[in-house]
């Protein structure tokens, strides 16, 4: 293709999003993206929501939603074989950049790849190098042109290490601006059918198989814990393969038959409809604060994959509104401290609390700090296409 043909032909832009957060954060990106170029193409991997945005139905997502050590090594075949194809497919479609949406051992690799053929690569949402080591900066720095921050902080580290990266605000948290949260609640519970004075608990164990798998019976056995003092359970299943994987497990125990309700999707709905959230890590516990929901957070890793992790991680947070405010805001059970007796006791101390002022006041600084200055997923948007272009 001649360089008179490359511009005149449409934008093309190769996306690999993994997991549920990342499917969010892609469709908020290609529906910005589409009302500046409605001409753009899309190539890559993307989830339900990036399809209704008209993203091709190439890929299945799921392959992508590992983590820890040893999951995407259990899974390193079907890794790699979608490695190879991805990188034949995007090399020969000469995308004017490439885009990697979390997913950061996957797409990473991926964009090492790309960047030696002479494609421009960006990530958008950057690699935790602020709880790692300080040699992963430079790793990335190597693979990766553009660097695009959720967080304020997380760009600052990267300049600190000559990085190019840009704090675009968090496009979730743009989407809970100027909202009344008891009229919030009280129409989300008229939809489920939710009584007003009905103690209600919103239960999010992840959206990745391996922590369903390790943390979901942590959350059931502290459902078993709290039910008689809270009315109903809700758990939003991520997607069709958590539906089943957590309607399964719930046949195990039958002492919570009639006490929860499990749904396809809906987390914004569930959590909205909550007087309380135990929530694992990740884009849920941001959206919770979101929400101002009081919450606990527990995460479980595999024995082995954790003691790998403990002698590597540099921070003692983990759940992101505490690590936002640089202090323990809400709760945290990592590992053998997920005990369902503690994380019970803890919920309960927030179904009972009216100290709860103070803590949505922090919510609503972090809030605030998160969303910069433009619209959902606009300024990464933007960021992506003067980047394209360049050059």
């Amino acid at each position: 293709m001649t360089l008179a043909e490359m511009r005149s032909s449409p934008l093309t832009i190769a996306i690999v999003a993994g997991e549920a957060s990342g499917d969010q954060l892609g469709a908020s990106l290609i529906h910005q993206i589409k009302s500046l170029e409605p001409d753009a193409k899309f190539v890559g991997v993307g989830g339900s929501l990036m399809l209704a945005e008209g993203f091709p139905d190439s890929y299945d997502i799921e392959t992508l939603s590992v983590n820890g050590f040893f999951d995407p090594i259990l899974r390193l075949p079907a890794l790699i074989k979608l490695m190879l194809k991805l990188r034949r497919e995007i090399i020969n479609k000469r995308p004017s950049c490439f885009v990697g949406i979390d997913s950061n051992f996957f797409n990473l690799m991926l964009a090492g790849f790309l960047k030696k053929k002479g494609i421009k690569t960006i990530q958008y949402v950057s690699p935790s190098i602020w709880a790692w080591r300080k040699g992963r900066v430079k790793k990335i720095a190597r693979r990766v042109d553009l660097v695009l921050t959720l967080y304020p902080f997380e760009a600052l580290v990267f300049k600190e290490n000559s990085v190019k990266a840009e704090f675009v605000g968090h496009p979730v948290a743009s989407e809970y601006l100027n909202i009344d949260y008891e009229a919030l609640k009280t129409d989300a519970r008229r939809e489920l059918k939710i009584s007003p004075d009905k103690k209600v608990v919103a239960i999010l164990p992840g959206s990745r198989r391996s922590e369903v798998a390790m943390s979901g019976r942590d959350f059931l056995e502290t459902a078993i814990e709290l039910r008689e003092h809270v009315d109903k359970f809700l758990i939003p299943a991520a997607n069709p393969k958590r539906y089943q994987q957590l309607f399964s497990m719930l046949g195990d125990f039958p002492e919570l038959q009639g006490k929860v309700r499990l749904f396809r999707g809906n987390s914004k709905k569930v959590m909205s409809a909550s007087d309380a959230v135990l929530v694992n890590s990740g884009t849920a516990t941001l959206e919770a604060m979101l929400l101002r929901k009081p919450m606990v957070m527990s995460y479980r890793l595999g024995k082995l994959t954790h003691l790998l992790v403990s002698k590597l991680v540099r921070t003692n947070l983990f759940a992101l509104p505490n690590i936002l405010a640089g202090e323990k805001i809400v709760p945290e059970f990592i590992q053998d401290k997920a005990k369902p007796k503690k994380m019970a006791k803890a919920i309960k101390h927030f179904l009972g609390s009216t100290e709860q002022n103070a803590l949505f006041l922090r919510y609503h600084e972090l809030h605030s700090e998160l969303c910069g200055s433009g619209v959902s997923g606009d300024e990464a948007s933007q960021a992506i296409l003067k980047f394209c272009k360049e050059n």
